[in-house]
């Protein structure tokens, strides 16, 4: 028995040193971790379990059999983050590259299946060279494999991905259906087809890095949800996004335990400029109402006239939607429609209640915009807020213009309390636009237009730039002090927290996509 003792520790350390030690050092020599580094800082402790390190690939074809590494190039199990349990593949680039192959892909898709049946988040860390082409149509067959268990899971368990190195060709949809990607600045890069194939079709001479690198998708395509500085960073990133999440679409978030004082922010109450027209951080009112330093943002560097991230207010989690009147004043764009409803969403299918602060001045306009979609994707964040369960809350800080008034969590859309500061402007626009147009015959008609335009824009401001109108006719509940915002947060979300809403019975909704 002593013997089979010593062959069995021998496989689990053949095993645990993947491809060997100098592609070990390889890795670290491009400032990457391995597949078990990796773990090894993300879960807690002694918790891994792993599954499937002795799987081996079948494959004869151009010598692949005798290239045969114990686990196939990724290391997969659970474990726990803080004690909660989630489920992990991690792909090992020393192995093979991590190319994706038959048996590669059903040690995948074996975690996914236990995240599904047990309701608990599951993790993927990818490095990988993409498919494994000696082992053909298997490889294309194993990524298809995934890809059904991504979406079969999506709104039922938390899904997040994070790009350790390479992502490419196929690889890329399986990150792109789970709900959150991270990327390491300089070591990962995602896209369809390389710089290589890029330059064949189209000529262009582009780098990996501009083409697919962490800036890139976190600032351009929007396809990267966080960028780090690097993987330790990354992971920490990891464990702190979820945390405010719940285990499955069946549990509520973790409330943290809470201890009140006095809930007056009076910073609030000068944070409005005198000036309608001046631009202020909307990320500092955030700081202020929310619990002390717990801001997550998601989607920092992309759209951002739109401020979206988790929080926790009186130690519950909740997901923040805002208008950011320091970009673009905060108009409602393509880029930034598309940004709030996927968070939106995102926190309907996890029960995060939605607190939404709202300064817009409208739709984008333009040529751009109309022939690029704003019509489609606009209705994308309309959508998202009359489909939401969820407990929903909007503060109106300063402008609630036209159509966007509406599509911002307007109690016409089913918000469940709406509050406005005094210096709310809800209107189907501003008082100098509105008056040229209801008035343009009597400005015409005047000895001095530009004096009859004040006076004009001074009647319909008086009339609609204000909370009053709106507040009369119930579309807002109260109008509030800057300064109470946080304790009035707190006792709405406390009263709503036992919320059932059911929508009519449907296969599912049609989105506008």
């Amino acid at each position: 028995m002593k013997a089979k003792f010593q062959e069995l520790d021998a496989k689990i350390e053949e095993a645990k040193l993947g491809g060997g030690p100098k592609r070990i050092e390889a890795q670290h020599g491009k400032n990457k971790l391995t597949a078990r580094e990796r773990i090894h800082f993300l879960l807690d402790e002694g918790s891994f379990e792993e599954i499937g390190m002795l799987v081996t690939h079948r494959s004869t074809n151009f010598g692949l059999d005798k290239q045969k590494f114990l686990g196939d190039g990724v290391v997969t199990g659970y474990g726990t983050i803080n004690g909660r349990l989630v489920y992990v593949f991690a792909q090992d680039f020393t192995v093979l590259g991590g190319s994706l192959a038959e048996a590669h892909a059903q040690k995948i898709c074996r975690v996914m299946d236990l995240a599904i049946e047990n309701g608990a988040p599951v993790i993927g860390l990818n490095d990988s060279g993409g498919a494994r082409i000696q082992e053909g149509v298997v490889s294309l067959g194993g990524y298809a494999d995934i890809f059904y268990r991504n979406t079969v899971a999506s709104g039922v368990i938390p899904q997040i991905s994070a790009i350790m190195g390479p992502c490419a060709g196929g690889a890329v949809y399986s990150p792109a259906l789970t709900d959150f990607i991270g990327m390491v600045d300089g070591t990962s890069y995602m896209f369809v087809t390389g710089p290589n194939v890029v330059k064949t079709v189209t000529h262009e001479e582009v780098s990996s890095e501009e083409l697919g690198g962490a800036q890139t998708h976190a600032s351009k395509s929007g396809v990267s949800h966080f960028t780090s500085a690097n993987e330790v960073a990354m992971i920490e990133d990891l464990k702190k996004l979820i945390s405010y999440m719940p285990q499955n679409c069946e549990e509520e978030p973790l409330a943290l335990d809470y201890t009140g004082g006095n809930e007056r922010r009076e910073k609030l109450d000068s944070i409005i400029p005198d000036n309608p027209n001046q631009p202020y951080d909307i990320k500092e009112v955030i700081q202020e109402v929310v619990d002390g330093d717990s801001f997550f943002e998601v989607h920092e560097e992309y759209a951002t006239n739109i401020v979206v991230g988790f929080a926790r207010l009186g130690g519950k989690s909740i997901g923040i939607v805002a208008n950011q009147p320091a970009s673009l004043a905060g108009v409602l764009d393509i880029e930034s429609s598309k940004k709030g409803a996927r968070f939106v969403r995102f926190c309907d299918c996890f029960n995060i209640p939605l607190l939404v602060f709202e300064d817009v001045p409208g739709f984008l306009p333009g040529t751009d915009q109309e022939w690029n979609a704003i019509i489609t994707n606009g209705a994308k964040l309309l959508y998202a807020f009359s489909e939401a369960t969820v407990p929903r809350v909007t503060v109106i800080t300063r402008k609630a213009y036209g159509g966007a008034y509406d599509v911002m969590n307007s109690k016409h859309i089913g918000a469940d309390m709406n509050f406005a500061w005094p210096s709310a402007e809800i209107a189907v626009m501003g008082a100098k636009g509105a008056a040229e147009i209801i008035f343009r015959k009597e400005i015409a008609a005047a000895d001095d237009s530009e004096a009859k335009l004040k006076e004009k824009e001074a009647e319909y401001a008086e009339l609609f730039a204000n909370p009053y109108n709106a507040a009369s006719r119930g579309y807002v509940d109260e109008v509030i002090r800057p300064s109470d915002t946080r304790i009035k947060l707190i006792k709405s979300f406390e009263m709503l927290k036992n919320k059932v809403k059911n929508l009519p019975a449907k296969k599912h909704g049609n989105i506008p996509l």
